[in-house]
């Protein structure tokens, strides 16, 4: 059996946590081929834990594809289409993190994916529901929200939120932040409701899907109830996310959603849509 070569972009505390799972629980059928982050200390430091040495880090991304079967983007979302559209247009798998960045731009990217016969994969994240959503979008789907609650400290260093004046630590009860498409949270909110992408891609489109943001004082755990109403019948889901202990913006459950998409990829059997 071919061992897969995997490369991660972005060595921050997702990247990191993936980069563990590749070394550890799937050294038997992929291995970690290389590792890039602008700021190369984090890929050498990284590399280092993992190995003892540094050699893993790479100096560019397009080295990194060049040594890599599949490219995991794990940067942010202002980068994640350029990142994702290099790998797939060199015939490289690619798995994407930072959903929110390449919803604009999806159709061209899997247009390039299916010249280049490379695979897309966006795993569902810190929610459950999607493969309701995307079966029930098979018939018609009438309406998608998404309210996410967040302790306050999680918006922390969002624009949106400094040009809107508003001091998060004075916040004593749920406050809605924002309300309105998910196009527009994810452009406002681009590392907060990474989750929005997913919903928007698996169902309705950016522009319908709903999405309100709440910060919550009394939240310790990222909350995200999606409602779902479509021919199928109503769904509703809520996921109470323990934080990610190196990054409270994102939840533990995002990564391992993408360690099981991994198992996806690598084992011959499927279970769920």
């Amino acid at each position: 059996m071919k061992i897969l070569k995997i490369g991660i972009v972005g060595c921050g505390a997702i990247g990191s946590s993936l980069a563990k799972a590749v070394s550890r629980d799937f050294n038997k059928a992929a291995k970690l081929a290389a590792l890039y982050d602008l700021i190369q200390d984090k890929s050498e430091g990284l590399s280092f834990k993992l190995t003892g040495k540094k050699d893993l880090a790479v100096d560019s991304l397009e080295r990194l594809i060049r040594k890599s079967d599949l490219v995991i983007e794990a940067a942010h979302a202002n980068c994640s289409l350029d990142i994702a559209r290099k790998a797939v247009s060199r015939g490289k798998d690619a798995m994407i993190m930072s959903v929110g960045g390449v919803v604009g731009g999806f159709i061209s990217l899997a247009r390039s994916a299916s010249l280049a016969n490379a695979r897309i994969y966006i795993p569902s994240g810190a929610i459950a529901g999607i493969d309701a959503l995307k079966a029930a979008h098979l018939g018609k789907v009438r309406k998608v929200v998404l309210t996410t609650r967040k302790n306050p400290l999680s918006f922390k260093g969002v624009k949106y939120v400094q040009d809107k004046k508003i001091k998060l630590d004075k916040i004593k009860k749920d406050t809605v932040l924002f309300s309105g498409s998910a196009r527009l949270a994810m452009k406002f909110f681009p590392q907060n409701v990474n989750v929005a992408g997913i919903l928007s891609l698996a169902g309705i489109g950016s522009n319908k899907t709903r999405v309100k943001i709440i910060a919550s004082p009394s939240a310790l755990r990222n909350i995200h109830e999606i409602e779902i109403e479509s021919e199928a019948g109503k769904v509703f889901t809520r996921t109470e996310n323990v934080l990610h202990p190196d990054n409270p913006k994102t939840s533990y459950l995002a990564v391992l959603s993408a360690v099981a998409t991994l198992i996806l990829i690598l084992e011959p059997s499927r279970v769920g849509s």
